[in-house]
């Protein structure tokens, strides 16, 4: 069932973000609202931003520090994100920012959940010409099925979440994995949980096929490639309610083994939606950055193949030495409260 929509925009529109709000609302209704005296708790939420050349919005800087700082001021909220560029560049920076700090003040998102408008419209090109239209209308088309989406949107609820746990470490020397078992411990008597380990040695990355080929493979639940992807992650993605990425932190990255699991998800994506699946990532750091690696997972997973963002959704943690997250100062009780979230997020 649809819900009403709630508009915030930070800091001046455009003269386009303007005329596209006021396209849309003739069959997308929503009230305006203001972020600094407004309860945002349980909506549903649009929030639109037009940014300069510099990237640089100030008031959407404010919003973000606002969230950052209010832990659970969108409990209950699910939100997309438009985000309107006068220039080429930091309209996808500005939009993965937004939906990170958002998760973290509990909001959850669908697949999906932003649209972003660069000052030339370019970025619509495909989407312009499978629909048969012009820039600005395909950019208008993909607001109103965002908006859509998330007036609508009821993240998936089960009695027994299957969960997919993906990762590349060593158990013997990895706090990522040491982190998984303490709120693995929280989950078993309620979920089915698969791990996959990609430290195998074959898992190639993807080689960007044309999208023919592509597809072709993709239609036989298959990628040109082959290995671990085919036989082990394939299957158990399209049995999963939930992904979890353990992420240690390489260089403010993705491990290579990660990266090459997410990009090869394609020929998967290609014939399975992964709406109705969530992720969740373990992000731990030697030193800091954690925010960086949580931000890829964002527009990776999120953003480009589709799954469901949960509310706060990652547990960020710092540690170096060998088990050294398991003696940080709270962290067992930092375990229990993620399990408790996902089970909160996925179970009846």
């Amino acid at each position: 069932m649809a819900r009403e929509l709630t508009l915030i925009c930070p800091g001046p529109e455009s003269p386009r973000l303007s005329a596209l709000l006021s396209a849309v609302r003739k069959a997308h209704p929503f009230q305006r609202v203001s972020w600094m005296t407004d309860d945002l708790r349980d909506r549903r939420l649009l929030i639109a931003a037009a940014i300069p050349p510099s990237g640089v919005n100030l008031e959407l800087y404010q919003l973000l520090a606002f969230l950052r700082t209010h832990p659970g001021c969108l409990a209950g909220s699910a939100s997309g994100v438009v985000i309107d560029g006068t220039g080429d560049l930091y309209t996808k920076a500005a939009g993965r920012d937004l939906v990170l700090s958002a998760s973290r003040a509990g909001c959850v998102f669908p697949g999906r959940p932003l649209v972003e408008a660069t000052g030339t419209l370019r970025n619509f090109t495909v989407q312009a010409r499978n629909a048969g239209c012009g820039l600005e209308e395909a950019y208008q088309l993909a607001v109103a099925d965002l908006m859509d989406r998330v007036s609508t949107f009821s993240p998936p609820l089960r009695r027994r979440p299957q969960l997919l746990v993906l990762h590349a470490s060593s158990r013997a020397t990895s706090n990522t994995l040491a982190l998984w078992g303490a709120v693995r411990t929280h989950l078993e008597d309620r979920c089915d949980i698969t791990e996959v380990g990609l430290r195998n040695g074959t898992m190639e990355d993807c080689a960007g096929c044309p999208y023919t080929t592509c597809l072709h493979f993709g239609e036989q639940g298959d990628c040109f490639y082959g290995g671990v992807m085919v036989q082990e992650v394939y299957p158990a993605v399209r049995e999963a309610d939930a992904v979890v990425l353990l992420c240690p932190n390489y260089n403010d990255a993705l491990s290579a083994n990660l990266s090459a699991c997410i990009n090869r998800l394609t020929a998967l994506y290609r014939t399975t939606s992964f709406a109705d699946k969530a992720v969740f990532a373990i992000v731990v750091s030697g030193y800091s950055g954690g925010d960086i690696v949580a931000r890829q997972v964002v527009s990776a997973l999120n953003m480009n193949k589709g799954f469901w963002l949960p509310a706060d959704f990652c547990m960020l943690e710092t540690a170096n030495d060998k088990g050294e997250a398991m003696a940080l100062p709270g962290i067992g009780a930092r375990a229990n409260q993620f399990a408790i979230n996902i089970l909160r997020q996925l179970s009846v």
